[in-house]
C-alpha cells in the first residue's frame, strides 16, 4: 500500500501547511475576487491549476517534495479548485443580496432568492 508521502510527494505537515493553509489561502482570495468583480465561476477553474503549479513549486523548493508528482498536483489543483468555487459562491451570493436589497434575501452561505412580493390588487 502507498503510503501519503509516497502518492503526494511530500509529508502530510508540508501538505497541511503549505496546500491547505497558505494556497488554499490564497485560492479563497482568488475566488472572492472573481465573485466580488461579477466574473462567470468558470474563471476559478482556470486560476487553480495556476495555484497548483505554485504550489508544486513552493513544496519541491523549500521542503524537497517532489515537484513532478502528477497526483500530488491533481490532488492539490482539485482542493483548490473546490476552495475558490465556494468562495467565489458566497461572495457573489453576500453581492446579490446586498446590492439588490429590495429583490433579493439571502439563503444560506451560498445563495439567495426572491422576496416575495405580497400586492394585492384593488
Amino acid at each position: 500500500m502507498l503510503s501519503f508521502q509516497d502518492m503526494m510527494g511530500t509529508s502530510f505537515g508540508v501538505f497541511l501547511g503549505i496546500t491547505v493553509i497558505f494556497a488554499g489561502g490564497c485560492a479563497i482570495m482568488t475566488g472572492h475576487a472573481l465573485g466580488r468583480n461579477w466574473r462567470p465561476q468558470w474563471q476559478c477553474l482556470i486560476y487553480a491549476p495556476l495555484l497548483g503549479f505554485g504550489d508544486r513549486f513552493l513544496i519541491y523548493a523549500l521542503f524537497e517534495g517532489d515537484l513532478l508528482s502528477l497526483p500530488g498536483y491533481l490532488f492539490d489543483t482539485a482542493l483548490l479548485s473546490l476552495f475558490a468555487l465556494v468562495a467565489h459562491r458566497t461572495a457573489l451570493a453576500a453581492l446579490m443580496v446586498r446590492q439588490y436589497p429590495w429583490l433579493y434575501e439571502r439563503l444560506g452561505a451560498f445563495g439567495w432568492r426572491e422576496i416575495a412580493q405580497n400586492h394585492t390588487r384593488n
